[in-house]
């Protein structure tokens, strides 16, 4: 795998190479990221304000809450088939296929202006996040080399902030401009487009890997078809990592309602909160994996489930927009070592099932967490104390089985 990423400039040729190598920017990871800012800016400035546009539709909350329940569902189910797929056909035309898939979700919701049109076309658009995941992290595990995998992820992780913060505030602005129901057809309109642009940049950039055709003719080789996605060493992380999950859904999304109506803290305020949550994880990503890449994984995301316990303890001694600043900046050190974690998933997998065995992980992980997201409800209803308590004994219960169970790349063919 020798493909590298060059610029037509003589002399800023070495320079840049000595970038890219660092950053670990080959040509089809290049590729991969261009395809997640232009889709995931499409997706974020349509996703998010459906449920403002199936109120304009004239839904009630019971289909809102459809959606909000079929977007969750559907993350955990995705995982799995997204990453099967790839072990059969290949990243690039796995990728290439998931695209068409979100895009036919756009051409549904955009010929169709019907509530059940919008829930029928979110089948298709929300599969793209869930299904290319595994897809990106095969991809990255075959590109480059086992030392630069973190830096790989973390680098995919931070481009994923882009469309997070563009999205929202483009798709804002042509609900503003153009009103609910027009605003939010244009950014369907604009996601189609964006999706086009992505499938014919995919094409160009990304090369399917050697070892995917090798991958093809061993198949039928029944001793690496019988090793098993999830092995022991997986299974520690993964029983750590849905604790830990239980820790972040059961508050998640009571936080606005903490911060706005329960601290008095404005919506202007609250989205300041989430800018300083967003800058502190794209600071940490770059230098973290540097240091990932060259020791051991294990602490740093031993360091990633402490930031997610701290976070729902000191946000239940916030009682104003200050410390609140502080708990924000917790809740994106959480960033810390997620990418490590990815990783780590990605270097725990049996080599040639790597995009399988991140689907299977997160389907697992995500069905069980679902189950913890509803029970934060009932914990609020009970005080926002006892969800917040609750929320942090997990993270602590995770971090600790995961500090004296977690293994730190063990060797995989023991």
């Amino acid at each position: 795998m020798t493909e590298t990423l060059t610029t037509s400039s003589p002399r800023s040729d070495r320079s840049w190479r000595h970038i890219a190598e660092f950053l670990g920017l080959k040509k089809s990871i290049v590729g991969v990221l261009a395809m997640c800012i232009l889709i995931g800016i499409g997706e974020k400035m349509a996703e998010r304000f459906l449920p403002i546009y199936l109120v304009a539709l004239g839904s009630g909350p019971i289909v809102v809450g459809l959606l909000n329940a079929l977007q969750n569902l559907l993350s955990a189910l995705y995982s799995f088939p997204g990453g099967w797929l790839v072990g059969r056909i290949g990243t690039k035309r796995a990728l290439m296929i998931f695209n068409i898939v979100a895009m036919i979700g756009y051409l549904i919701v955009l010929a169709v202006p019907k509530p059940w049109a919008v829930l029928l076309g979110a089948l298709f658009f929300i599969s793209w996040s869930a299904l290319s995941l595994p897809a990106t992290m095969n991809l990255i595990s075959e590109v480059l080399p086992k030392q630069k995998r973190t830096m790989g992820v973390s680098v995919h992780s931070l481009i994923r902030r882009v469309p997070m913060a563009l999205g929202p505030v483009i798709g804002g602005a042509l609900i503003t401009w153009y009103g609910k129901i027009n605003g939010v057809w244009l950014a369907f309109v604009a996601a189609l487009v964006m999706a086009v642009v992505s499938l014919i940049f995919q094409q160009v950039m990304i090369h399917e890997t050697s070892s995917k055709k090798e991958q093809a003719l061993n198949d039928s080789n029944s001793e690496k078809r019988n090793q098993p996605l999830i092995s022991a060493h997986l299974w520690k992380l993964l029983l750590a990592d849905i604790m830990v999950r239980f820790c972040e859904q059961i508050p998640y999304p009571f936080v606005v309602i903490w911060c706005m109506e329960m601290n008095n803290i404005s919506g202007v305020d609250f989205g300041l909160l989430t800018a300083i949550e967003m800058v502190t994880a794209v600071l940490i990503y770059i230098p973290v994996a540097w240091f990932a890449d060259r020791s051991g994984k294990k602490p740093f995301v031993v360091m990633t489930f402490v930031f997610f316990t701290l976070f729902p303890l000191t946000l239940l001694f916030c009682r104003s927009f200050w410390p609140l600043v502080i708990a924000f900046i917790l809740r994106g050190l959480k960033e810390f070592g997620e990418p490590t974690r990815k990783a780590l998933i990605l270097d725990l997998a049996p080599e040639g099932r790597k995009a399988e065995t991140f689907g299977r992980y997160y389907l697992y992980r995500d069905i069980v967490v679902s189950v913890g997201a509803f029970s934060g409800a009932l914990l609020w209803m009970i005080s926002p104390k006892a969800n917040l308590l609750t929320a942090s004994a997990f993270g602590l219960l995770g971090t600790l089985w995961f500090l004296w169970k977690g293994e730190d790349e063990p060797t995989l063919s023991s």
